[in-house]
């Protein structure tokens, strides 16, 4: 790597680190034990975070894994299928955790817009019959991270949420960076919330807390999801000094989000002018951009050579490239990563 400029962190936007305004948010926190209920800081955080969704209530929770792994189990019983599209989070990153943990049954859909149709999920529907499992929920990550951080549009979502309501079938809504989707698309967050029986968001994205995430949903639910999250080894004592870093996120690092969502679209723009026909850039809608390849071999050199240049990126699968922009990239980071790559070909 050289050494003689700065590292440009495309990898992922889990890789930031809280600032000094977020240092001393933590440090100037109020805490007491969030088991016993006693914490006012996560207290806070739960009360704002359900206020923005326009929802009862919230519960603030370790990971995104551990929220949407809740939000299994509040709608589904062992044995119950849960219908989503391949790609989505909770099957495709979250180590089975549903069938292991939870005895549920994934039903796994493809579809290339990266979510699913009404007539999709009408087809994934089970009969009810002796012989067939239960379809009980659906699942919908938004934006959906492994087809480019898109958004699933929320007339769209409305469309699925009337289509599950008919049907009997819950909706949860895996929102890790619906603060993304909300900020590109000026749909409010109070209107994503009211389209899902439960969702999650996540706190160490885009807005760059060391960690945390929220599950999201009615009272009755969030009283479950509190004995699941102790069940699960969530339950967190003077948590206080992580809601600190959420409480501050909110106040501070939500507005930014247009500053990535710019960077992604001009790296876009700029490597689609200079990467050769070995290479198919997709337009980002939000902070994601995916760069699809022609080999495994074309995607392994380009990862290894960029490092070289001190750009760092993922390589998704053996076709695939991963980038993401985030607070912690200097303002001229696609600028300055375009030089780069411009100096390597």
């Amino acid at each position: 790597m050289n050494t003689s400029e700065q590292v440009l962190d495309f990898r992922s936007d889990t890789f930031t680190k809280p600032g000094d305004g977020m240092r001393q948010a933590m440090a100037q926190a109020q805490v007491g034990d969030d088991v016993f209920g006693e914490d006012p800081t996560v207290f806070e955080l739960e009360h704002r975070t359900a206020e923005l969704f326009g929802r009862q209530a919230a519960l603030f929770v370790p990971s995104g894994t551990m929220a949407n792994l809740i939000g299994l189990a509040l709608h589904c019983q062992r044995g119950h299928e849960v219908i989503m599209e391949r790609r989505t989070h909770s099957f495709a990153h979250e180590v089975g955790g549903g069938s292991a943990l939870l005895g549920v049954l994934f039903h796994q859909l493809d579809n290339p817009q990266g979510y699913l149709s009404i007539s999709d999920v009408k087809r994934a529907l089970r009969p009810i019959d002796i012989h067939a499992p239960i379809s009980r929920l659906l699942v919908v990550e938004n934006t959906a991270n492994l087809c480019g951080g898109k958004i699933v549009p929320i007339d769209h979502l409305r469309g699925l949420r009337r289509f599950t309501q008919e049907k009997g079938l819950k909706l949860h809504l895996d929102g890790a960076r619906i603060w993304n989707a909300s900020v590109k698309s000026g749909v409010a967050l109070s209107e994503w919330g009211q389209e899902a029986d439960s969702l999650s968001c996540c706190l160490s994205k885009g807005l760059g807390c060391p960690v945390g995430s929220l599950i999201i949903g009615n009272e009755e639910d969030m009283q479950r999801a509190r004995w699941l999250r102790k069940m699960l080894g969530g339950g967190m004592r003077q948590a206080g000094v992580l809601a600190a870093c959420g409480l501050y996120a909110l106040d501070h690092h939500i507005d930014r989000l247009v500053e990535d969502h710019a960077m992604a679209s001009e790296l876009a723009e700029g490597l689609s002018q200079i990467l050769d026909d070995r290479f198919h850039v997709e337009r980002p809608d939000t902070n994601i951009l995916i760069i699809n390849t022609d080999s495994a071999k074309s995607t392994e050199t380009t990862v290894a050579t960029w490092k070289k240049a001190g750009i760092l990126c993922l390589g998704l699968g053996d076709t695939t490239i991963r980038l993401v922009t985030h607070l912690d990239l200097p303002k001229d980071a696609a600028t300055d990563a375009l030089r780069r790559i411009r100096k390597l070909a």
